[in-house]
């Protein structure tokens, strides 16, 4: 299978500012003004309103990159927009401007992601738009693709920039009442609305551990065996209980499962990996969404940890994961038929064990969120994702059986995040997002345990280190998940 290029690599980051919700809006806002007004570009008269309009538009810009409008908060969005066209209701409206506005929202939305660029990326069908659409109108996370909070920020950004920028470049211009004064105050009131929103309203954002990972003693082990972290990218938990799915649920029923395993937020992939790998949280690590601004996280990783003892990790996964976790990650291409993704990533790991040997290994696998972003996560493809990485993952630890890699090993089976009904699927943890499957399998493995107590994800970094012997990353606040583990003197009683 081929690493992901870099050009690759470059086009993952540059897509990124129109996928991720935050950097699109004002891209959006930006370049539908533009085209909308392509006839005056040679009007010098029509960039100084331009410029003038965006100048007053961009407080607003901040508040919105400042401030998520998750899940039902997105609801409030309209009434901003609303409390402008009451306030200036004397303001022309150039209906034709928004119009332009919505269309080729849906088009970039529908047919130019939805359609054309997944059949380009991974092969879903020409016809894709004739579901897609519904998953644009149903989303609740963080992406471009959310209509409901997208629209609404959009459509107040325009009415700002085109009829702040007409008065403001003509003081003659008819709307009169459109000053600084009524403006600032109209954007203090916005301002203190998302404070108090998010201060009120914002309860579901996971509680953080408050301070570090307390160290624990590891026991003296029979043999000191690889890890393998096999994450099934993007995977809902109800729907992996629906799936046909075997091998994983026959290690779970003889390991340990922790069937509240949390997430972290938002619930995006390269949040997620960070923090897994890290052991704490976004505001720590600086990987706050897919879209990396500074390449690489703050804090010490497990990576880091098992170098400083002499041992090697490795994380496989896509382009992506590099821009946090930087030499550390073997990437694959993203671009590929989806059927074709996951077996070629198991390969990938095969050639890894035979080249490297690393200590640990990490394999993320992509075709089950990549089927839930471009077809939806509660339709019968999703599902049969999961199913195939079952037989996959089968395939993969007999043949770490048959080269003697597994003797000795733990395995833990997990996904990042789950999925929520709609295009991107993933960020503001809504029920299909928020808990994630989550169990461990091996000979120091308890057999047959639930383990129904709260966890967090920032718990696999401290459990890696205490299962390889390494440090504790430096940030790391996640408790070790020592329920799971069996003892040395209950391995000698034979009570395990």
């Amino acid at each position: 299978m081929k690493k992901a290029s870099g050009f690759e690599i470059v086009a993952a980051r540059c897509w990124n500012l129109l996928n991720e919700g935050k950097p699109f809006t004002p891209i959006f806002t930006v370049a539908v003004f533009a085209l909308y007004h392509l006839g005056s570009w040679g009007d010098a008269s029509f960039w100084t309103r331009f410029g003038l309009g965006l100048l007053a538009a961009l407080p607003l810009f901040a508040l919105y990159f400042a401030y998520d409008f998750p899940l039902f908060l997105r609801n409030y969005l309209w009434l901003p927009l609303v409390a402008a066209l009451v306030l200036w209701r004397d303001a022309p409206l150039h209906l034709g401007l928004y119009a332009l506005g919505i269309g080729l929202f849906l088009f970039f939305t529908i047919y130019f992601w939805g359609t054309f660029y997944y059949h380009l990326r991974i092969g879903t069908s020409w016809w894709n738009f004739k579901r897609f659409w519904k998953l644009v109108l149903k989303n609740s996370d963080s992406t471009s693709g959310n209509a409901q909070e997208q629209l609404p920020k959009v459509l107040l950004l325009l009415f700002v920039v085109d009829t702040a920028g007409a008065k403001w470049a003509d003081k003659a211009a008819a709307v009169t009442d459109f000053g600084w004064g009524a403006y600032a105050c109209f954007l203090a009131a916005i301002a203190v609305y998302a404070w108090v929103l998010h201060r009120n309203l914002f309860d579901w954002k996971p509680k953080e551990m408050p301070g570090r990972t307390a160290p624990v003693e590891r026991p003296r082990r029979q043999a000191d065996g690889k890890v393998f972290v096999l994450v099934i990218d993007g995977m809902r938990k109800d729907r992996f209980e629906e799936a046909n799915a075997p091998f994983l649920k026959k290690w779970r029923a003889e390991g340990t499962e922790y069937t509240q395993m949390e997430t972290v937020y938002p619930a995006r992939t390269v949040v997620c990996f960070s923090s897994m790998f890290t052991g704490t949280y976004p505001r720590e690590h600086g990987i706050t969404s897919n879209m990396v601004w500074k390449l690489g996280i703050k804090v010490e990783s497990i990576f880091d940890s098992l170098r400083k003892v002499g041992k090697r990790g490795r994380l496989l996964g896509i382009a992506h994961l590099i821009d946090s976790m930087g030499d550390d990650v073997e990437s694959v291409t993203a671009v590929m038929h989806n059927d074709k993704a996951d077996r070629n990533i198991m390969e990938r790991a095969k050639l890894i064990m035979e080249e490297q040997n690393p200590d640990l290994l990490v394999v993320q696998f992509i075709a089950t969120d990549q089927t839930g972003h471009s077809m939806g996560a509660l339709y019968p493809e999703y599902r049969q994702k999961i199913e195939e990485a079952d037989v996959l993952i089968a395939e993969f630890a007999e043949w770490l059986e048959a080269r003697g890699d597994a003797d000795g090993a733990t395995f833990i089976v997990c996904a990042d995040h789950g999925q929520a009904d709609g295009i991107g699927g993933h960020g503001h943890l809504d029920e299909g997002e928020r808990y994630v499957p989550f169990f461990l399998y091996g000979p120091d493995v308890k057999r047959g345990v639930k383990v129904d107590v709260k966890q967090s994800l920032v718990s696999v970094a401290p459990t890696l280190s205490y299962l390889l012997g390494a440090p504790l990353p430096s940030h790391s606040r996640g408790p070790v998940l020592t329920d799971a583990f069996v003892t040395a003197d209950a391995k000698k009683r034979g009570t395990v």
